[in-house]
């Protein structure tokens, strides 16, 4: 079985989400916050929006059809939540949203988390998410 659909599998089936969830949010952290990132500039507006990324997929993972890639799909998802977070930002501070962008690039600084190397990723598991899948069903 291919790993996005274990994963699929896994996060839809209620014996098996919490482990799926976790394994989701282990792979697809860093890519997600840093498209949020990219998109919101601010680091803690970014953790803002990944988490509520992670709540809209978790609330909606029974509705993905397949139809997509699973990154994809979340992808989407993290693109909303950032355009909408932004809309609500410019619209709370009465700028529009070139005005709101303008403003955070201007307040850009050095940044702790474009520096240095990139931390080396060990690839993810599927392994205990097939164990524990059969247990279960």
């Amino acid at each position: 079985m291919e790993e996005q659909t274990i994963l699929v599998h896994a996060l839809q089936n209620p014996k098996t989400q919490e482990a799926g969830f976790k394994t989701l949010i282990k792979e697809y952290q860093q890519p997600l916050y840093w498209h949020i990132r990219k998109i919101v500039f601010d680091h803690e507006d970014a953790d803002d929006v990944l988490q509520n990324t992670y709540i809209k997929i978790f609330k909606n993972i029974k509705k993905f059809r397949g139809e997509s890639k699973l990154f994809t799909w979340m992808y989407r998802i993290a693109t909303n939540e950032a355009l909408t977070f932004i809309t609500q930002k410019s619209k709370k501070l009465g700028l529009s949203i070139n005005e709101y962008n303008e403003n955070q690039v201007n307040q850009l600084e050095a940044d702790v988390f474009f520096e240095g190397d990139v931390i080396a990723q060990k690839p993810v598991s599927y392994t205990h998410l097939r164990a524990h899948e059969t247990r279960h069903d």
